[in-house]
């Protein structure tokens, strides 16, 4: 049923394994070991190329996640299992789980669906790769569970947690760019609040008001309007933002965080006439805490978009925030398609898709009808399995008229 993949030391069900896609991978870290090249990979299809990023799919975070899931249903039959909420944000793996039984006890949002009153201390609880919230920890083990037996918490989200622990510790704020209803963000929020004031900020936006309170442009009664369910309890805005750091939702967009951090730095040293040698007195250095897949695979999008391509195709769940930060980048220079599967592709004109701007799926017309010159850009978000890429990859052959050139293609590339 697993398949040990010679990259890591994580098992996951072989069906979410793509032949294809793990010999593009592996050929580029045998040419690559260090990661320099962000360069995308070019798949000659015939009169059909696929521009494949260089960086894409299931992150160190997202495996791990996996393989501690599936090891709890398979340590537990007859056990009734529990996520606390999605596993991650993706569809076809939350679906797999649910068919071997597993029941979600709240939805994205924290919404409960079913009672605390039914889980007993004989059930088996697993805590997602987002992490989960200090009340929610104690909430289980109230009802008689260990969070921490199956706990697949992210490792670099835990890192977060640790680096807004510590310098909250040094007395600093702590300031957190992220989606404020997302569950990383509320249990990022959870942990840095129990050691020093807390605020979310969701966007440069936000920064800049967050600034002005900062210098005093705004009366300070205000931001209890302004950030209204963002900041933590007892939070003084006269008092508190007088040293700050900035820390983030791993799956936001490295960029956005690194300005959203530089501007704020740059309001705390002009607002403190604060020399550049002394920085660290209002302003803490958390630049460490920017996710590695996360930054490796927008760095990636960014390479991939230096090609000319007709439209681009960007797989993963619509409700992932680190695979919309994708779709973001690429609209930002062609027609960009978010789908979560290869049936998104209902025909070569017509391609069903999630828009971003009305959160909602749409129908869009295309054409897959270029002759020779059809060049589409492909990537995936950090919790899309290799497998449904090659999926997209092969129904986009097969609509183009060239599932001959990608079987010889594919045929060559794993025997090399």
């Amino acid at each position: 049923m697993y398949f040990c993949t010679s990259m890591k030391s994580f098992n996951v069900p072989i069906h979410y394994r793509s032949p294809l896609v793990n010999a593009i991978k592996q050929k580029r870290k045998g040419d690559d070991k260090m990661k320099k090249d962000f360069s995308p990979s070019i798949l000659d299809l015939g009169n059909l190329k696929v521009i494949l990023s260089r960086h894409f799919g299931f992150c160190y975070g997202v495996e791990n996640a996996i393989e501690i899931a599936f090891r709890a249903v398979e340590e537990n039959p007859g056990k009734r299992i529990f996520l606390l909420s999605e596993m991650i944000h993706n569809p076809g793996v939350n679906a797999d789980l649910q068919l071997l039984g597993v029941q979600f006890i709240m939805d994205t949002k924290g919404n409960m669906l079913m009672d605390w009153k039914e889980i007993t201390p004989d059930d088996v609880v697993i805590i997602p790769a987002f992490g989960t919230t200090l009340e929610l920890e104690k909430q289980l083990r109230s009802a008689g569970i260990n969070p921490r037996r199956y706990e697949t918490t992210c490792p670099f989200v835990e890192k977060v947690w640790n680096r807004a622990e510590k310098i909250g510790d040094d007395g600093y704020a702590i300031v957190v760019h992220g989606k404020p209803n997302h569950e990383e963000t509320r249990a990022t929020f959870s942990h840095s609040s129990a050691h020093t004031p807390t605020i979310v900020v969701k966007d440069m936006q936000q920064a800049i008001l967050l600034g002005n309170y900062i210098t005093g442009k705004f009366p300070g009664e205000q931001f209890y309007v302004d950030f209204k369910g963002q900041y933590s309890p007892g939070f003084d805005v006269a008092k508190d933002l007088q040293r700050i750091g900035v820390v983030n939702q791993t799956t936001m967009l490295a960029s956005e965080t690194q300005a959203i951090a530089d501007y704020l730095k740059g309001v705390m040293l002009s607002h403190y006439n604060t020399p550049a040698d002394l920085t660290s007195e209002r302003f803490a250095d958390t630049r460490d805490t920017l996710c590695y897949a996360t930054n490796d695979n927008q760095t990636a999008v960014q390479h991939m978009l230096d090609e000319e391509a007709a439209m681009a195709l960007v797989i993963g769940g619509y409700n992932s925030s680190n695979t919309t930060h994708l779709v973001e980048l690429c609209e930002q220079k062609l027609p960009t398609y978010f789908i979560n599967d290869e049936h998104c592709l209902i025909s070569n004109s017509e391609i069903r898709h999630y828009d971003l701007h009305t959160h909602s799926e749409r129908t869009a017309s295309v054409n897959l009808n270029a002759g020779n010159s059809l060049k589409v850009m492909i990537t995936s978000g950090a919790s899309c399995p290799d497998a449904l890429v090659e999926r997209v990859i092969q129904r986009l052959a097969v609509l183009t008229g060239n599932d001959t050139s990608l079987k010889n293609f594919s045929r060559e590339l794993v025997q090399d």
